[in-house]
């Protein structure tokens, strides 16, 4: 009898309404939980949206046009980590109302464009230039809409869009930094077209519109903004079938199509939890699940072998759909590439030699071995770990071997210091950072070549001068 009166008050508690959530608490942990999952989704979109909005409200480039950087790029623009050794130009497409639209590319005489054009996720849709469709020749990329049913024109390069969005990312490669090559490349990019086909037959010059001073900041807001970001996008854009268990879970955030986007107070309380827990997760997964590309090494791979073999195949494989991956990759870069390794390949190091974060008062040097296996250049960028842009108010991001005045060693490798202070006789070699803030690092090979990927070249790891100058 005395076991069953226990077992009684037992289940009197375990059931009782005073340990039970009330409604307005689900609601607020539903709303929690799913704005969590919406930014590791949506982050993608999300990025694309904070680019196409700072172009509309910041300099007077519109939809279908060009918008470019006149020289190469400083800490003006915030885009998540750019390449400050070509020249950028950016064309945002949109067929919803104009129908498709034609991306042409000049042949690489006189200059190169490493090119990759993506849909609104920023899945891959071609590249374009040497390591493209074109294979240098130049080429008419025709970017279609949703479901397109009208007939291709023969000469054309049809990229099959499931978004009506998109953009092209074009960097024009610089022969060196100085003017005139500067100039060189700039007069080379602006060989590129965009236009709609129904006015093929006569095409309306394309309109080129230069950013390079406007602080261009895209840069992820983990705040409320996150979830206008991507309702604009749900407004604008068909539901692709992979994401339709998206709908439901968007309609607790407040995003559903064909409704406003107007969260209550309380509502807006919880998605703040949400995007901060969300950022929370992205930085642990980003600081703990990168991938050696050298064993032991700490560089890594830019983008998770995993996600590029899946974004490569459009996202649709049947068995795999990496979206905890793809959130990681889109919170610290931009754009998709259709042949990772190609025209250009990225490694990624957070941590130096003895696996400490990258301190900016600290100094540092990389030995860039002699050979490097490239076919164009290579480049060694910093970026400001926090935000993944370019240090803000620093004089200059990066050293390349397109740099004249970079020094070598007798073996020709080559010594680039990191540090808020360029060491004795080291300016040429030296990369600038905030004394304040951490940083991290990225390594680009620009046409790599055989060694790279057999690994008979290897880049070693980046480690701290013990005596500081």
């Amino acid at each position: 009898m005395r076991a069953v009166l226990i077992a009684l008050i037992a289940s009197a508690f375990i059931s009782s309404p005073a340990t039970a959530f009330t409604p307005r608490e689900l609601a607020d942990r539903t709303t929690e939980r799913r704005a969590v999952e919406a930014v590791i989704w949506g982050i993608p979109v999300v990025n694309y949206d904070l680019m196409l909005q700072e172009m509309l409200t910041k300099t007077k480039g519109k939809v279908n046009e060009i918008l470019y950087w006149s020289r190469p790029l400083d800490w003006h623009n915030q885009t998540l980590t750019p390449n400050p050794d070509a020249i950028y130009l950016m064309a945002f497409t949109n067929t919803k109302d104009i129908g498709p639209v034609v991306i042409e590319v000049p042949p690489a005489e006189g200059g190169s464009i490493n090119g990759n054009i993506v849909n609104v996720w920023q899945m891959a849709l071609e590249d374009a230039g040497p390591s493209g469709a074109d294979q240098g020749k130049g080429g008419k990329y025709l970017v279609l809409p949703p479901d397109y049913a009208g007939k291709i024109p023969e000469g054309y390069i049809p990229l099959h869009s499931d978004t009506f969005g998109g953009y092209a990312l074009m960097r024009s490669n610089l022969a060196s930094h100085s003017d005139a090559d500067v100039a060189k490349s700039v007069e080379y990019a602006k060989r590129l077209k965009v236009y709609p086909l129904s006015q093929a037959a006569n095409p309306p010059e394309t309109i080129f519109t230069d950013a390079k001073d406007v602080v261009f900041d895209s840069t992820i807001r983990y705040d409320a903004s996150f979830f206008k970001s991507l309702d604009r996008v749900v407004q604008s854009e068909p539901w692709l079938p992979r994401d339709r268990a998206m709908i439901d879970q968007l309609k607790s955030v407040g995003i559903e199509k064909g409704k406003s986007f107007a969260p209550t107070a309380p509502m807006i309380k919880q998605l703040e939890a949400g995007v901060q827990e969300g950022r929370e997760w992205l930085e642990e997964r980003y600081d703990t699940g990168l991938i050696p590309f050298y064993e032991k090494s700490r560089w890594n791979y830019a983008g998770s072998p995993e996600l590029v073999k899946s974004a490569q195949a459009s996202y649709d494989e049947p068995n795999s759909y990496p979206v905890d991956l793809r959130g990681v990759a889109y919170s610290y870069a931009f754009v998709g590439l259709k042949r990772m390794g190609t025209g250009q390949f990225y490694l990624m190091s957070i941590k130096d030699k003895e696996g400490n974060s990258f301190d900016g008062s600290k100094t540092y040097k990389l030995t860039v071995p002699a050979n490097v296996p490239v076919q164009q250049y290579w480049s060694l960028t910093a970026y400001d770990r926090e935000t993944h842009a370019l240090i803000r108010n620093m004089p200059r991001a990066s050293r390349s071997s397109q740099v004249a005045e970079l020094k070598k060693n007798a073996d020709g490798s080559v010594d680039i210091f990191l540090g808020p202070k360029a060491p004795e006789g080291e300016d040429a070699n030296w990369i600038p950072t905030d004394d304040q803030r951490r940083f991290e690092l990225m390594f680009r090979l620009y046409a790599p070549t055989k060694a790279l990927f057999e690994k008979t070249w290897v880049l070693p790891d980046v480690e701290k001068v013990a005596h500081q100058p």
